[in-house]
């Protein structure tokens, strides 16, 4: 009986570790495909506003202060205290910067890196949950696949770094049920949320605090759990602490209410939306596994006392009504809902995985396919033949339309290879988009910055200080002129005018055409800006 026991036990450890190593591997596959996608082509387009110029802007004078002035510490933006965010991914970037210098491909990298580490950590999450490991695998792919994670993920902003510690904090919580030494992990990840994000700390502990309670309450009364929470966020009450020894009420009023709390009752800037705001986000960008996603949670509620189950519940419901009820609704908030969707959807693919060959697949799901691929075509040919043809566009919307009709046939006839397919073809097409100059869109809807700043600095005007036609304040405006060019209304332009012995202007057309500027000089023209200064009046000749 002893030596029964002996060989099952040894033959336990070789299947341990053949598992491991599995994972091992498929952890490595995944973070080389997601460092592809998350990094081709991440420095060629300029850094868009809003984030992205501000995060440039605090990351650049971190690595300018002296020691004295501990900007690592109390950052600033334009020579002023930057209460906004804490500096934790604006560090990162600083060191960046320091390695590899100031431009487009360095602000942009370490956020990269991190969204990209987030999707094997959503493959070990998903073999913590699930019993099978194709569920964890198709859970981080769809994840991979997703166009607002790989777009947002590849911008400069502080929601991919967000997400990536929230994995860790939730892959530890996982790992805590059967080893306590894992609740020191949670409350690092919790104080990384925290000093990457300020507030969101609060809603992200408050998902893993429900799930736990729902999942795995006896955790909740672990001494070592609370320790570990409390020593991991000493380095954050140190923050907090630090900026209202220094800055007293003004970090109260502008770091905590006007820039944090006030969002949640408040809209800022004018982004407000209906509570629906983010449904519409999800239903507009997740395409094509959205037809997945009914299916989906209707097996997540299901099987609603399964650990899985829990926690997509509890992650996508708790969240999703939090920012919902918001004041302030902006795209990138539905970020953290992402990883839950993907867990829910791989436990669907999984199970029809598993399906005996041939077993018909929902109706809907094949109708659904045949109309992406319908719609691709269409939009393939509509940008080979319009007025101003992309070849770009027509590549990438011929490859998802190739990908949608040869995974609905697939579908059609029961094979399970149409995840497959789905997958490879979405991967791929994705890795043709941001191949292009169209995945930041948003650098469409004002002028371009950087030929405007680059015509100034060949200009190189007297002047210090150059006046911009525009009361429209841009981040990345101030990022690449290095807060040399200022905006300026009419009437301030006028007045520069009458009272600066050699004023320079930047004016857009319209501008142009109705400021009265006297003895105006043209320097310099590109983009529909026109650089002008006054000329020099003639020197009276001596008696």
């Amino acid at each position: 009986m002893h030596k029964g026991s002996s060989i099952w036990g040894r033959v336990e450890k070789q299947y341990r570790r053949i598992d491991k190593r599995i994972d091992r591997i498929w952890i490595v596959i995944l973070l080389l495909a997601a460092v592809l996608l998350f990094t081709v082509n991440l420095g060629v387009l300029p850094l868009r506003d809003w984030d992205e110029g501000t995060i440039a802007g605090v990351a650049r004078e971190l690595g300018r202060g002296s020691a004295g002035e501990m900007r690592w510490l109390f950052p600033t933006l334009g020579g002023e205290p930057y209460h906004n965010k804490p500096p934790l991914m604006h560090l990162m970037i600083s060191w960046a910067y320091s390695l590899g210098g100031v431009n487009e491909w360095t602000t942009r990298l370490p956020g990269a890196i991190l969204t990209a580490l987030s999707v094997p950590f959503l493959y070990s999450i998903g073999r913590e949950i699930f019993h099978q490991r194709i569920c964890a695998i198709y859970s981080a792919l769809v994840y991979l696949t997703m166009l607002p994670v790989v777009r947002h993920g590849r911008l400069a902003m502080l929601d991919g770094a967000v997400v990536c510690f929230f994995m860790i904090m939730l892959l530890c919580v996982l790992r805590a049920r059967r080893d306590l030494r894992y609740c020191l992990g949670v409350g690092i990840g919790f104080a990384l949320i925290c000093l990457t994000k300020s507030i969101l700390g609060i809603l992200l502990g408050a998902v893993a605090l429900i799930f736990l309670f729902w999942d795995t309450p006896r955790l909740l009364s672990s001494k070592y759990m609370w320790m570990g929470m409390f020593i991991a966020s000493l380095p954050v009450a140190f923050w907090y602490g630090a900026q209202w020894w220094k800055y007293k009420d003004i970090f109260i009023d502008r770091g905590m209410m006007n820039q944090s709390l006030s969002r949640i009752w408040s809209s800022v800037e004018g982004n407000d939306g209906p509570p629906w705001y983010y449904l519409l986000e999800i239903c507009k960008y997740t395409w094509p596994w959205l037809i997945f996603l009914p299916a989906s949670l209707r097996s997540a509620w299901d099987n609603r006392n399964l650990s899985w189950a829990k926690l997509v519940l509890v992650w996508l419901g708790v969240y999703l009504i939090a920012i919902s009820i918001m004041g302030t609704k902006l795209p990138w908030y539905v970020f953290p809902i992402y990883p839950s969707i993907a867990l829910a959807m791989g436990a669907k693919l999984g199970e029809v995985e598993n399906l005996p060959l041939l077993t018909p697949l929902p109706r809907f799901w094949v109708v659904m396919l045949s109309l992406l691929a319908l719609i691709s075509a269409v939009a393939s040919t509509y940008y080979s033949w319009n007025l101003k043809p992309s070849p770009e566009l027509q590549l990438i919307f011929a490859a998802l339309s190739v990908t949608m009709a040869l995974a609905a046939l697939r579908a059609q006839r029961g094979d399970r290879q149409f995840i497959k397919v789905l997958l490879w073809g979405t991967y791929v097409s994705l890795l043709l988009f941001v191949k292009s100059n169209y995945w930041v869109w948003e650098l469409n809807e004002d002028y371009a910055v950087k030929p405007v700043v680059q015509m100034v600095a060949q200009a190189n005007p007297e002047s210090e200080i150059v006046y911009i036609s525009s009361t429209h304040n841009r981040p990345s405006l101030n990022f690449y002129s290095d807060g040399t060019i200022n905006t300026a209304s009419p009437d301030d332009l006028e007045y520069y005018w009458q009272h600066d012995k050699k004023p320079y202007f930047l004016l857009d057309a319209n501008t142009l055409r109705n400021l009265p500027l006297d003895s105006m000089e043209v320097i310099a023209e590109e983009e529909g800006w026109t650089l002008v200064t006054k000329k020099t009046a003639p020197e009276q000749p001596k008696n």
